[in-house]
């Protein structure tokens, strides 16, 4: 009996103080994530804003390309690479996701379902806008010394897809910056 007594007054202070280091390491990571989230949101929230502003800037820009391709659509001698110089080439924005693949490559875990499916939805959405930029860079140089009117719609038609695109994404941008 006395054993007994001895081992639980031995062995509770012990097991209460790992128990208390326990709470106090777990309430210390806890902290340290949540200090680290409140930096990152805040990375992304001025990336998505320097984002959405340069989506705001370029549109007018491919516009105005759009506008181009119109003056010149019946004109068989201005190739489609003089109308890429008059509208001052191909315009893209930049999309800036660093901070996004900075904590999906380590604390994933860490973000609300909510916010981390929306910031996957931009981070498809860049990508996609990006293989449709490449299209029409790829067009566009392929078909650079064409002046046929066909060459020139299909041109402007991946334009005016490219801003759909950009308008999109820009709305999913926005929703999240008001969250």
């Amino acid at each position: 009996m006395k054993n007994v007594r001895w081992f639980f007054k031995e062995t509770i202070p012990v097991i209460i103080g790992i128990l208390i280091a326990l709470f106090i390491n777990n309430w210390n990571e806890n902290r340290k994530d949540k200090k680290y989230l409140n930096q990152i949101f805040s990375s992304i929230e001025s990336e998505l804003k320097e984002s959405n502003i340069d989506i705001k800037r370029v549109i007018p820009k491919q516009l105005a390309s759009v506008d181009t391709i119109n003056a010149y659509l019946n004109n068989e001698k201005v190739t489609l690479y003089e109308i890429m110089m008059k509208s001052d080439g191909i315009h893209k924005p930049i999309i800036k996701t660093n901070s996004w693949n900075a904590i999906a490559n380590s604390k994933i875990e860490l973000i609300e379902y909510e916010k981390l499916s929306a910031l996957s939805d931009i981070q498809e959405r860049k990508e996609n806008l990006n293989q449709r930029i490449e299209r029409q860079m790829e067009y566009g140089f392929q078909n650079f010394e064409k002046s046929d009117k066909n060459k020139k719609i299909i041109f402007q038609m991946m334009i005016l897809d490219i801003i759909g695109a950009e308008k999109e994404l820009q709305t999913r941008i926005e929703e999240l910056i008001k969250k």
